[in-house]
C-alpha cells in the first residue's frame, strides 16, 4: 500500500520542445463560431491516460508532427480578431506543440492504486506553460510521464475553443493511430471550416433559452446568490461514483412503464437531484441542469463527418427546489427529455445568432452542468502497446463529469467536487436507490475521499 496518494515530482532530462508539422500547411486565420468563441470555454481539456506499457518517444514525436500536418490548426496560436477584440480566430503559423518529456519515480500499479478520483498533485503531470494570456497558451501542449516500471502516463491539455470533446476523441485516435501503423492513413479526414455556424443576420431569432443569461450594467440591480461562486469558494473534495448496467436498469426500474428513458437522461435527473438534496437550498429556489447535447446530426443539413469544432449547445432543464426534491425520479427525467426535444435546427441556430452579442452567457449561477465523456471512445485510444488502464480528467471541479469505466462500456463514473460537509450527504443521496435491496456499489474503496 502507499503511505501516501501524492504523485511524486517529476524529473524533465530536457527542456520541453516544439512539435511542427512535418510538411507545409496552410497559412490563414481559421474563423471560429459563435459556439467555439463562448467565454466560458476558454479553458483547455486535460485529459490523462495511464498505459501499461510505453511507447517510443521518438514514434510518438514523429507521429505528432504527421498528424499535425492534418490537424493543422492545433499547431497555430489563438489570437484576437483584428474586426472585433472580443472574439477569438487561430492563426495557422505551424508554430507547433507544446511536447514534454518527464520521468516517473512511481509504477503503474502505484498509479492505479489512487486513481479512482484526482487529487492536486496530478497537475505535475501536465507541463504548465508560463504565459500571460490565454491566448499566448499554445492550443496542444503535451506531457508524456515515463514510469519506473516501464509504463507511462500520457496527459493533453487542449484547447476547448477549437475542439469539443468529439472532436479531441477524433484527434487522439487520428494520432494513436499514426503511431500504431504508419503505414497506414485510413483516418477521418478533419473538418476545419465553422463557417456552418456562422452567424446570420437574416434569420429570425425566438432566443429565449434559460440555459444563458445576459450580462447587463444596471448598477441598481441586486445580483441573485451565485451557487457556483459559492461552492468554489468552499474546500472542495472529489466524489467519484460507478453506475454499473445493473445500477442503471435499477434507475430506470424507478420509470418504467409509464416513461422510457436513456441512461445519460435517467443518470443526470438522478445526479442533478441528488445534488440538489445534498446542498440544502430553499426550496423556493429555481435551479437548472445544463449539460451538453452534440448537435452535429440535429441541424439540416447535418454537420460533415471530420468536424471537430465544437459541435454542442447546453440543454437546459429547470425547476424549483421543492418541485424537483419531493417529486420521484420521473420529474427529473421528463424535465432532461423535453431540454432536448426543444434543441431543433431553428433553435440551436437561433443560440448561434444570439451568442454573437458577447454578454450573452450560460447561466452557471443556479446550475448542475453536466459533461458526458463516457460515449466519446476517449478510452478505446490505443498507441500500439495497448489501450490505457485508466482514462480521465487530470483534475476535478463543481462541474459533473460522465466517464467511461475501463472494460465495461455501459457502466458509467460520476464524478463531481462537492463541499466536504456535503460529502457524506450527497454520496448516500446518490446511493439511496440501492439501500433497501441487494444492490451494492462502489467497492474497491472508491468510497475513501482523496484529500
Amino acid at each position: 500500500m502507499l503511505r501516501s496518494k501524492e504523485i511524486p515530482d517529476c524529473f524533465y532530462p530536457n527542456k520541453p520542445i516544439l512539435i511542427c508539422p512535418n510538411q507545409p500547411t496552410p497559412k490563414h486565420s481559421l474563423y471560429l463560431s459563435n459556439l467555439d468563441d463562448q467565454k466560458f470555454l476558454r479553458f483547455s481539456i486535460k485529459y490523462l491516460y495511464a498505459f501499461k506499457k510505453s511507447v517510443s518517444l521518438d514514434a510518438l514525436k514523429s507521429s505528432l508532427s504527421r498528424v499535425l500536418v492534418d490537424y493543422y490548426p492545433l499547431a497555430g496560436r489563438l489570437r484576437t480578431s483584428l474586426e472585433d477584440d472580443q472574439k477569438l480566430e487561430v492563426d495557422c503559423n505551424a508554430e507547433g506543440a507544446v511536447f514534454a518529456e518527464a520521468f516517473l519515480d512511481f509504477t503503474i500499479d502505484d498509479f492505479l492504486e489512487i486513481s479512482e478520483k484526482p487529487n492536486r498533485s496530478w497537475r505535475k503531470l501536465l507541463y504548465k506553460v508560463e504565459a500571460d494570456s490565454f491566448c499566448d497558451i499554445p492550443p496542444l501542449v503535451i506531457q508524456v510521464s515515463s514510469l519506473r516500471c516501464g509504463g507511462m502516463i500520457l496527459c493533453t491539455a487542449i484547447n476547448h475553443c477549437l475542439c469539443d470533446g468529439i472532436g479531441t476523441a477524433q484527434f487522439l485516435h487520428a494520432w494513436a493511430h499514426v503511431t500504431a501503423k504508419p503505414d497506414c492513413r485510413k483516418i477521418v479526414a478533419p473538418i476545419h471550416t465553422r463557417h456552418v455556424l456562422k452567424q446570420d443576420t437574416s434569420r429570425k431569432s425566438f432566443f429565449t433559452n434559460s440555459a444563458f443569461s445576459q450580462t447587463t450594467r444596471n448598477d441598481d440591480a441586486v445580483p441573485l446568490p451565485n451557487l457556483i461562486q459559492f461552492l468554489q469558494s468552499q474546500t472542495l473534495l472529489p466524489v467519484s461514483l460507478t453506475f454499473t448496467p445493473s445500477h442503471v436498469l435499477r434507475l430506470k426500474r424507478q420509470c418504467v412503464p409509464s416513461l422510457k428513458c436513456t441512461t445519460f437522461e435517467v443518470l443526470a435527473a438522478h445526479t442533478w437531484r441528488s445534488w440538489v438534496k445534498s446542498l440544502n437550498l430553499s426550496p423556493s429556489r429555481n435551479i437548472k441542469l445544463l449539460f451538453s447535447v452534440n448537435i452535429r446530426k440535429k441541424l439540416n443539413p447535418e454537420i460533415t463527418e471530420g468536424f471537430y469544432g465544437n459541435g454542442f449547445v447546453l440543454g437546459c432543464a429547470e425547476t424549483t427546489v421543492k418541485e424537483l426534491v419531493d417529486a420521484n425520479l420521473n420529474r427529473g427525467v421528463k424535465l432532461v427529455q423535453q431540454a432536448k426535444s426543444s434543441l431543433t435546427n431553428d433553435y440551436i441556430m437561433s443560440i448561434v445568432d444570439s451568442l454573437e452579442d458577447k454578454s450573452v452567457k450560460p447561466d452557471l449561477s443556479t446550475s448542475l452542468l453536466i459533461s458526458q465523456w463516457s460515449k466519446l471512445g476517449l478510452e478505446e485510444v490505443d498507441f500500439g502497446e495497448g489501450k490505457a488502464l485508466h482514462m480521465g480528467p487530470l483534475t476535478s471541479d463543481v462541474y459533473c463529469l460522465f466517464l467511461p469505466v475501463i472494460g465495461d462500456s455501459d457502466a458509467v463514473r460520476v464524478l463531481v467536487s462537492m463541499p466536504e460537509n456535503v460529502v457524506e450527504s450527497f454520496d448516500y443521496n446518490m446511493k439511496e436507490f440501492c439501500h433497501n435491496g441487494n444492490a451494492t456499489m462502489c467497492e474497491g474503496g472508491e468510497n475513501q475521499v482523496l484529500m
